[in-house]
């Protein structure tokens, strides 16, 4: 059986998730939690072949959980849910070992994408769930770029900073996701999290 544990303290969101994924191929059962307390608490229970949970919470919140249930389960499988591009949320939680990440209106399609590699189906694997590996040096330029990134900043903003055009950011950008073999900023920021490039 493959079961799924969705978690998040809104019960509207909550539900269209788990009907979502209840309806994909590959899983047989979903579980839901409505706060980071009570997916530890129904983890040991459940043994939810993947875990998806929101980034923000009241009280223990996506982070603190991916944090602790690694630390008590180092081979559980999370996945994080955001409603908005959460650039520093997610990175820290893939740095934190998370397996990657999926927007809250995901289609049932794009959930199926991303799922994938969790729920046994032969389908291609998403950009932001695979183990990221650097492959070249960053140039200096491209280091002070990808910083501007991890605090959040937009293309413009970091231009502004270095002094340069929102053009060359986004050149620097492009060459430096290529080098990470990252598929996003998001996916950026979490490999130079994980590799130390950036604390």
């Amino acid at each position: 059986m493959t079961t799924v544990m969705v978690c998040d303290d809104a019960p509207l969101t909550r539900e269209v998730m788990m009907r979502r994924i209840g309806s994909l191929p590959g899983v047989t059962r979903v579980c839901g939690a409505s706060s980071g307390e009570e997916l530890l608490a129904k983890y040991a229970t459940e043994q939810p072949a993947l875990t998806l949970t929101d980034l923000r919470m009241p009280g223990m919140g996506g982070l603190d959980a991916v944090k602790r249930l690694l630390a008590l389960r180092p081979s559980a499988q999370i996945m994080m849910m955001t409603l908005a591009e959460d650039i520093d949320g997610v990175a820290r939680a893939l740095a934190y070992g998370a397996k990657g990440y999926v927007m809250k209106d995901s289609t049932r399609e794009e959930l199926a994408v991303a799922l994938a590699p969790f729920i046994g189906e032969a389908m291609p694997r998403s950009g932001g769930a695979g183990r990221p590996g650097v492959t070249a040096t960053l140039t200096a330029r491209e280091l002070e770029v990808l910083r501007g990134m991890s605090q959040g900043h937009s293309n413009a903003e970091i231009g502004a900073e270095l002094y340069l055009t929102e053009d060359t950011i986004k050149t620097h950008a492009r060459r430096l996701f290529r080098k990470l073999d990252a598929s996003d900023r998001a996916h950026a920021v979490a490999i130079a999290y994980r590799t130390g490039l950036i604390s």
